[in-house]
């Protein structure tokens, strides 16, 4: 499918609220068509992608082509979340990127074990933010190959 034709769903995972409007309002810099859902936990996180609580009746609920997941949230962290997604056969499939302010070497190498396929160190500007948002959204709806969602 032409990516210029497709909608895109990304998964952002992030507590913090003015980091939410920031990723919001770069996606909307992006070329692509995207579906940005948010959630504030890596509960909410896996009550999105399994459906339940709030996410169990939607009729506007989209299977996410890529996940934008925070390490250091309330409830279940990013870490655990991640764990989860890739123990999971019905997810591991879902590209997960790691969009955090860790610079930690020792999160970068954990994330990478328990099967990130990015970790991006959050930019400090928005307009830092709006060239990641770019690149990923180009890279991982354009130059890659996703697998089609099972039905």
């Amino acid at each position: 499918m032409n990516y210029k034709q497709k909608k895109f769903t990304i998964l952002i995972a992030n507590d913090d609220e003015d980091t939410r409007f920031l990723v919001a309002e770069s996606l909307r810099e992006v070329r692509y068509s995207v579906r940005s859902e948010f959630v504030e936990n890596g509960e909410q996180v896996l009550d999105y992608l399994y459906r339940r609580g709030q996410y169990a009746a939607s009729s506007n609920w989209h299977r996410p082509d890529l996940i934008l997941l925070d390490l250091n949230m309330p409830r279940l962290d990013g870490r655990e979340a991640l764990s989860a997604i890739r123990y999971d056969p019905d997810l591991q499939q879902i590209p997960v990127v790691i969009l955090t302010t860790s610079h930690s070497s020792g999160d970068i190498s954990l994330c990478y074990r328990l099967g990130a396929n990015s970790f991006i160190s959050k930019p400090v500007t928005f307009e830092g933010l709006v060239e990641v948002m770019k690149t990923l959204c180009h890279y991982w709806f354009e130059i890659v190959s996703l697998p089609s969602p099972e039905l």
